[in-house]
């Protein structure tokens, strides 16, 4: 595969060691001379000194033949028009570009950026995985942040205890994924009673994740 990274500060030397263990061919634009220079003698990736909004920049990355193109400089409109050029006039299929203000999310997506990376969104689910309670843990958020993947330990307060999955009156988008109990992994099931100490996994969109808390903890 072949990808482009424009911009990104420090963060694109990391990913550039991640792309190459993976075999990725990759080509890097940034506007810091020296630090491109840097880039050049640690790393195996086509090194351009030059702005990733310049056609000719984009030309010497060799973008006719890129397969995607990250777009992770601090300027959101600067990170819009590098993909739109990348999308449009060099074809390239696969666009991501980081937002740094999450009220451009929508517009992003309306004009055709594929992935999108809220920063904002990402620092406040890590936020919230730090402060966690000791019951809950916020495992993972994906699909931009739309779903959510949740652990909750059933404390001998939980309202479900002892309860069967059929009898437990959970939203119907609340899914309960799978049961960790001692050291089996259980598929949970209508019969399936849950029991104090059981990890329970929820699956949930993340505006309803604070409802599957409050089911299963009978905390508000």
């Amino acid at each position: 595969m072949d990808i482009i990274i424009v911009g990104g500060g420090k963060v694109v030397y990391h990913l550039t060691k991640i792309f190459n263990a993976k075999g990725y061919r990759i080509a890097i634009i940034n506007k810091d001379e020296e630090y491109c220079k840097y880039l050049a003698r640690e790393l195996k990736a086509l090194v351009i000194h030059g702005d990733g909004s310049d056609p000719d920049s984009m030309k010497e990355a060799q973008a006719s033949k890129a397969e995607a193109i990250l777009a992770l400089t601090g300027s959101d409109p600067d990170n819009l028009f590098i993909c739109q050029l990348a999308r449009k006039k060099f074809g390239i299929p696969g666009t991501f570009s980081m937002i740094n203000n999450p009220d451009n999310e929508k517009i992003f997506k309306s004009l055709g950026i594929k992935t999108i990376f809220n920063t904002t969104k990402l620092l406040s689910i890590l936020i919230e995985q730090k402060v966690e309670t000791a019951d809950v843990n916020n495992l993972i958020s994906i699909e931009e942040g739309r779903v959510s993947i949740s652990q909750i330990i059933l404390k001998k307060d939980s309202p479900v205890l002892n309860k069967t999955l059929k009898q437990l009156d959970l939203p119907h988008d609340i899914v309960l994924g799978s049961i960790i109990r001692d050291k089996d992994v259980l598929i949970p099931r209508g019969e399936t009673r849950l029991l104090e100490g059981d990890k329970v996994l929820v699956i949930t969109l993340t505006e309803n994740q604070g409802k599957a808390f409050a089911a299963l903890t009978g905390q508000k």
